[in-house]
């Protein structure tokens, strides 16, 4: 990792969204399962994971289900089911509920709140298995109140049709049950257009690859959908009360997740940067991912040296990272001045896989410096809001003329004349109707 003095890092980070070629097969893909349904699922499913389906065997059965438990250690059950206590326990504290105002001249004010009917989560599969992001999107949807919760999950590669266990008991643990053995691009356009066995979705949500990101934004308007999510950042900002193993091991964290993930240390002393600098590398020397973390810290990792831990919090505010550590004396003291950040860490105990796994707020966070204007998964994510509006005839008659002076001076008259027609109904004559 390069050490540089702040004004020397360009703090902007733009990452493109696939390249031309990769955007073309996605849009191919999506209109094939659109016009073809299910046969265009299997013929890419046997394509691209190689695994040959009939129509019949693309949903996991209940059978399957409980299977999963016995390919799983007792162990995992418990944690993950730990794990969803936790998780269900934070979200619920964001459940809103409708309300309404009734005023004395009768009219009544509110906003109805609803789940969304049917919501499709992504759950990556194949090389690599992320049982978590199963509890980060479904028990939100869950807490928000959604009837139907959907998941699908690619297919092992390489001839084999079967699914994780892990993957299965994290969705049972979860309670969804309606699961299809389906990936990439074409999983997206099922959920978004259906199938003859896929039923379509309101929301698509979860994460996935390059390809599974370009179809989500291809269906975005279609359904609604979670975000277009980039590589993982995690940035920590230390000073010299820091444990530079600590730092190091949290850094490595998430450039253990891709290539082009971004692990930033920020801290206001040169000899911390170079003890966490030979620490990151004598740690990564042991990482069995090595090979990915390493690429990540040497091509989007740095040390950014500030003159202050202040100074050090403008540029965390400036990076907007997925994941921000601060690890100084009287962290507390400081957390008034963060403006941009997915998810906060606080203290030498707060490492961010505690956030990842366990501690109950949602890992799926915004990357790409979105943080500045986004938020993490929650349950507003899974809710649609309606105003309501009840106009007594006291109010129409005492606010009337006020309404059709506003529609006039836009030059909507017949916006005017809906009001007007109901005052002249009851006897009293609209008012500045000089537009006509």
């Amino acid at each position: 990792m390069k050490i540089v003095k702040a004004q020397e890092f360009d703090l902007r980070r733009e990452v493109e969204y696939g390249s031309a070629e990769q955007n073309e097969a996605v849009r191919t893909i999506v209109m094939d399962v659109k016009n073809e349904g299910d046969a265009a699922l299997l013929r890419y499913t046997e394509k691209f994971d190689g695994v040959k389906l009939e129509t019949a065997g693309l949903r996991v059965t209940q059978e399957e289900l409980q299977a999963a438990y016995s390919q799983v250690e007792p162990s995992f059950v418990e944690a993950i089911s730990a794990a969803a206590a936790n998780i269900r326990s934070f979200h619920t504290r964001q459940k809103r509920n409708s309300w309404m105002d009734l005023q004395p001249d009768g009219t009544l004010l509110g906003q109805i709140i609803r789940p969304l009917k049917r919501v499709g989560v992504y759950v990556p599969g194949g090389k690599a298995s992320y049982p978590s992001s199963v509890l980060m999107n479904v028990i939100p949807a869950q807490v928000a109140g959604v009837p139907e919760i959907v998941m699908v999950t690619p297919p092992a590669t390489g001839g084999k049709a079967g699914i994780d266990p892990y993957i299965l008991v994290a969705a049972a643990e979860a309670g969804v049950h309606e699961i299809y053995r389906v990936g990439g691009a074409q999983a997206i356009a099922a959920l978004a257009y259906g199938t003859d066995t896929i039923a379509p979705v309101d929301k698509i949500c979860g994460p996935g690859n390059i390809y599974v990101a370009l179809a989500k934004r291809e269906v975005y308007g279609v359904v609604d959908i979670d975000s277009i999510a980039g590589p993982s950042e995690i940035a920590v900002l230390a000073d010299d009360s820091a444990d530079p193993a600590y730092v190091a091991a949290d850094l490595l964290s998430q450039a253990e997740h891709d290539e082009m993930a971004s692990a930033i240390l920020v801290t206001p002393s040169e000899a911390f940067a170079k003890a966490c600098q030979a620490e990151v590398e004598r740690q990564l020397a042991e990482l069995p991912r090595r090979d990915i973390a390493g690429a990540s810290v040497r091509d989007y990792g740095a040390v950014i040296l500030v003159d202050s831990v202040v100074e050090g919090i403008d540029v965390i505010n400036k990076l907007a990272p997925e994941h921000f550590e601060l690890i100084v004396e009287e962290p507390m003291a400081y957390l008034g001045l963060i403006e941009n950040a997915g998810a906060i860490f606080l203290g030498p105990y707060s490492s961010e896989p505690v956030g990842d796994y366990f501690a109950g707020p949602n890992h799926i966070i915004p990357t790409n410096g979105t943080a500045r204007f986004s938020s993490p998964v929650d349950v507003d994510d899974f809710i649609k809001k309606s105003s309501l509006i009840y106009y007594s005839k006291e109010a129409l008659l005492q606010n009337g003329a006020t309404i059709m002076e506003l529609a006039r001076r836009e030059g909507l008259e017949g916006h005017a004349r809906a009001i007007e027609i109901r005052l002249l109904k009851e006897g009293k004559a609209g008012t500045n109707n000089d537009n006509q």
